[in-house]
């Protein structure tokens, strides 16, 4: 993994952490991260040591900023057609992948990072996190999947208000449009500086910037501890699981109980499954 230069994989025991770190571009996916990215999923997809992935930005300001607009301003019909096509590949491989992926939103999410967010199978966003689809405002259409997962998470008409107005939204508003799971916010526990002197923009920015790192702290911890949520469960039967939702979301519904009769009977050929019913009725036992 040390060669490469704009994805980071830290796996954390059987919790792998893919960061995209291209921070002094708002963490914007030119063709070199959608390569690398690609390659990271694919290593995480042949390890069978690693239960769930979590995917970020790294720094504090953004999770990404989407496509890389001073790659995308200069290039012809054709080549746009590639680097979508590209960028369409690494997002659908992550929404593929047998593991649950978690979306850890820090900062913006907009465009190509809004629809990156969008193929992970959870989102946790930090409260100062903005995301949207403001492909419109320089002449184009989302074209990484935005007009397709977004009608799906959010229903048409608020897909189409975010898309053809290119607005951002808070957090906490992605939150109430069930956009993202979650929102981490700040605690009154946490060791947040005082607030600055009026007018003192210095003291202002050091202190949003210490606020920025405790949030993305608590964004980590709070991934983290739903990774290992989940890591508790039959890694079988979470894999059935997620084929089954997302296999469901494009059949008819007798389609689906049929494919969830399929998916549910493959599971007790694993001898996990065996086990843990065991485990459990000793339990209940006691």
């Amino acid at each position: 993994m040390s060669s490469m230069k704009f994805i980071q994989l830290e796996p954390q025991g059987d919790i792998a952490i893919v960061r995209i770190n291209r921070p002094e571009a708002l963490n914007a996916m030119n063709t070199e991260v959608i390569s690398e990215l690609s390659r990271a999923i694919d290593i995480i997809a042949s390890d069978e040591n690693i239960k769930v992935v979590i995917i970020t930005g790294a720094g504090e300001r953004s999770f990404c900023a989407g496509a890389d607009i001073s790659y995308m301003v200069n290039i012809e019909p054709m080549q746009a057609e590639k680097y979508a096509t590209a960028a369409q590949a690494v997002i659908n491989k992550i929404e593929r992948l047998e593991k649950p992926v978690i979306g850890a939103v820090n900062g913006f999410a907009l465009g190509g990072g809004c629809e990156l967010a969008m193929s992970c199978d959870i989102r946790i966003a930090s409260s100062n996190a903005k995301m949207g689809q403001p492909e419109v405002t320089i002449g184009i259409p989302p074209g990484w999947g935005g007009t397709q997962r977004l009608l799906r998470l959010v229903g048409p008409a608020k897909a189409k208000e975010m898309i053809f107005t290119g607005k951002m939204i808070t957090a906490d508003e992605a939150h109430q449009i069930g956009l993202v799971n979650s929102v981490v916010s700040l605690g009154p526990d946490d060791a947040v500086p005082p607030e600055a002197p009026k007018g003192d923009t210095a003291s202002e920015k050091a202190r949003a910037a210490e606020v920025a790192k405790i949030l993305n702290r608590k964004l980590t911890d709070a991934s983290l501890a739903l990774a290992r949520e989940i890591t508790k469960n039959s890694y079988t039967a979470v894999k059935v699981s997620k084929m089954l939702i997302n296999r469901g979301m494009d059949a008819d519904l007798e389609t689906g109980l049929r494919l969830e009769i399929y998916g549910w009977a493959l599971c007790f050929a694993h001898e996990d499954r065996q086990k843990m019913m065991s485990a459990f009725l000793s339990k209940s036992k006691k």
